[in-house]
């Protein structure tokens, strides 16, 4: 071989090993995306999220995603917002448990009093936004981030555009039943397992992934940190917990999985009984 052939042969490995050495391994990106950032400042803080489920235009918690059972907290979920939007909430999270089973949103009125009733405090809603249309529509009168579960796991192509769309707007729910994502209101297991499928969307362009083990939901019984702590540690994104807390006890051991990817927990029934009072726990999470 030629002099200047090696010569060029051992200059493009050492490129090639420059490159491969500079590029940060997956885990190493990770472990950047939930690093601190300047003076020891978390690069995301934790929020605790009150939730608003909404089923005839009341307000309600069901035990385990059964529709059969149902408990009202309130006729005028709009009163509900107001009070939760009184203390130094970062975002309400809403969602039309009709339009969940309806394919399409259901009590948009009542979410429309709530965004009149909250002010600035941004709004989430999940349930029944199947297509781009519903999507735009939802943040057309005010809606702030769009939770999307049934869509993420059947039609991800749509999440993608969503997200291109509306970046930082787009929320993927993965709500999981033994492990597998449910779907249609929870009443269908898809054939997608729940680290899969945020695996999947990782890098879709999405602004977190919230997590709901549905066996927990509304059941007081905890909630399931170990499985959102696991599927968290497979995606740079965001991951907020759902399902299952019980007191301000539970926030506060989800507060501490932080560092392992838990960036907030969505609260709701333990509001509603008192378990939970939010005001007190709010101010735990500042000092802590």
């Amino acid at each position: 071989m030629p002099l200047g052939e090696a010569g060029e042969g051992k200059r493009r490995k050492r490129a090639k090993r420059a490159r491969s050495e500079a590029k940060p391994s997956e885990e190493g990106r990770r472990a950047a995306a939930r690093a601190p950032g300047p003076q020891g400042v978390p690069a995301r803080s934790f929020e605790l999220i009150p939730a608003i489920d909404i089923l005839a235009g009341r307000c309600v918690r069901l035990a385990q995603g059964d529709y059969e059972q149902a408990t009202v907290y309130a006729e005028d979920p709009a009163e509900v917002a107001t009070r939760f939007a009184r203390l130094s909430i970062q975002r309400l999270h809403v969602v039309d448990l009709d339009g969940a089973k309806a394919g399409r949103p259901r009590n948009t009125e009542a979410l429309r009093r709530i965004l009149a009733c909250v002010g600035r405090v941004p709004v989430q809603l999940g349930g029944g936004l199947r297509d781009l249309a519903a999507i735009e529509e939802a943040l057309a009168i005010g809606v702030g981030r769009i939770v999307l579960g049934t869509l993420a796991a059947r039609e991800p192509a749509v999440v993608r555009e969503a997200a291109r769309r509306h970046p930082g707007r787009i929320v993927v729910g993965i709500d999981a039943r033994d492990g597998w994502v449910a779907v249609e209101g929870w009443r269908e297991r898809s054939q997608k397992r729940a680290i899969d499928l945020a695996r999947e969307l990782e890098d879709a362009g999405v602004a977190a992934i919230i997590f709901t083990d549905i066996g927990r939901d509304g059941m007081l019984q905890g909630p399931n940190l170990e499985a959102t702590a696991e599927l968290a540690s497979h995606v740079a994104l965001p991951v907020i917990v759902s399902g299952g807390i019980r007191s301000a006890a539970d926030v506060l051991a989800a507060a501490a999985y932080s560092e392992h990817g838990i960036a907030g927990a969505i609260v709701g029934r333990a509001l509603y009984t008192g378990a939970v009072d939010l005001a007190a726990t709010l101010e735990q999470l500042a000092c802590s």
